[in-house]
């Protein structure tokens, strides 16, 4: 196979400007966002030397998508996706901007910051299900799992970027500086989004309220492809997360080096990144089902292995082979997810896709940490590990469609 096949395929920033600039706005977003975490944390902490006000952070910014995110899937699929997108976009520069004239002025109180956080996540589980659209209205079908790599692999590099440049401009400039570059960034991405056309639903409109989003439930359900994409991904975050175990799993197996656990978090990233740029064979190949599968019992197997050593440097080696593993899986998932669901009910379907990457990791750290109180961390890891391969293989034992499908003629 040549090396051209085996890169990331770059088609679709040749042959569509639209999405070229979309992309653009989007991984300079992604830059801010990343910053913006950071810059929350940091904040939080130095207001209230509180692990459990600093647990809030990722509270507030995943009730609002966990508890929004199916009515606006629904919401999206009823208008214009482009103008829905727009308005959410307006509201989480906005936010932005608040956070920073708090920053600025220092009198708001942590509750206050957290509400800030809460309503830009809001908006955020707004614009998402309406941006689900796009990469499969801009780009033929053959060109749409190259596209998403694209997204994942900027996506996965302003995760490596974002966190350290926000960490030097927080040092440099202060909380004020970083949050108004985060609302500068959406204008970028207010920018990329603007040229599009208008991007109606194609087909019947979704109902309004609860109607609309038990339709969209019933069709996850019923369709065994997509049903079963999503639960190997709850499967691999819920059964395997391995966040919350690094730093038991350091002070147990490594000595507690703050230097090593910083390169655990990276060598995830690492992997990622690495696997993203590589993605041509599998984008060109069609058969994103089988992908996801693998990459999902990899993810597992590679974090129960990981469990079982004392080498930090295999130790890394295993973590960036399960960073792999998960960015191709992921790639893979949402590859089905927008080339299965029709344009009717990909707002929905999206809206739930992104619910289940916001809320597995965050039941997967809880569900890791109650079985290391209970056992050890070295344990919680290798039995997540292997449950997560087992998941895996009875998902893809009892669905043969995910397994065996490639895509349509007409979806490649």
């Amino acid at each position: 196979m040549s090396l051209t096949r085996t890169l990331i395929d770059v088609r679709p920033l040749r042959t569509s400007p639209l999405f070229r600039r979309l992309l653009i706005g989007r991984t300079v977003s992604v830059l801010g966002s990343f910053m913006t975490m950071v810059t929350v944390m940091y904040q939080v902490w130095e207001m209230t030397r509180s692990a459990a006000w600093s647990g809030a952070v990722g509270l507030a910014q995943a009730l609002p998508m966990v508890c929004f995110g199916l009515f606006a899937g629904a919401w999206a699929d009823r208008g214009d996706r482009r103008r829905i997108y727009l308005g959410a976009t307006v509201g989480q520069a906005v936010c932005s901007l608040l956070l920073a004239v708090q920053g600025f002025t220092g009198h708001v109180p942590v509750a206050g910051v957290l509400a800030l956080v809460a309503a830009q996540s809001a908006c955020a589980a707004v614009g998402a299900p309406a941006a689900g659209v796009f990469v499969p209205r801009l780009l033929p079908k053959e060109q749409v799992a190259s596209g998403l790599a694209l997204y994942q692999v900027t996506g996965q590099a302003m995760m490596l970027v974002g966190p350290a440049l926000g960490g030097l401009l927080l040092g440099w400039f202060g909380i004020g500086v970083c949050y108004l570059l985060d609302a500068l960034s959406f204008l970028l991405s207010f920018y990329g989004a603007f040229g599009l056309p208008a991007l109606p639903p194609e087909g019947e409109p979704s109902r309004a309220g609860l109607h609309g989003v038990l339709d969209g439930l019933r069709f996850m359900a019923g369709h065994r492809v997509v049903r079963g994409a999503l639960v190997t991904d709850l499967a691999a975050t819920v059964l395997s997360m391995p966040s919350s175990l690094f730093p038991l799993v350091n002070e147990e197996r490594f000595g507690g080096d703050p230097r090593t656990l910083g390169l655990f978090l990276s060598a995830l990233a690492v992997g990622g990144v690495l696997a993203s740029a590589l993605s041509g064979a599998v984008t060109r190949r069609g058969r994103p089902g089988l992908v996801m599968l693998w990459g999902a019992g990899a993810w597992g197997a590679a974090l129960a292995a990981f469990g079982l050593m004392s080498s930090p440097w295999v130790g890394l080696g295993l973590l960036v082979l399960a960073g792999a593993a998960d960015a191709l899986s992921v790639l893979s998932r949402t590859t089905i997810v927008q080339t299965r669901t029709p344009d009717a009910l990909l707002g929905r379907v999206t809206a739930a896709e992104t619910i289940v990457g916001q809320a597995g990791p965050h039941l997967g750290n809880v569900r890791a940490g109650l079985v290391a109180g209970a056992t050890s961390g070295a344990t919680a890891l290798v039995a997540g590990g292997l449950l997560c391969l087992l998941a895996v293989c009875y998902v893809g034992a009892s669905t043969p469609e995910l397994r065996d499908g490639a895509l349509a003629p007409e979806e490649r």
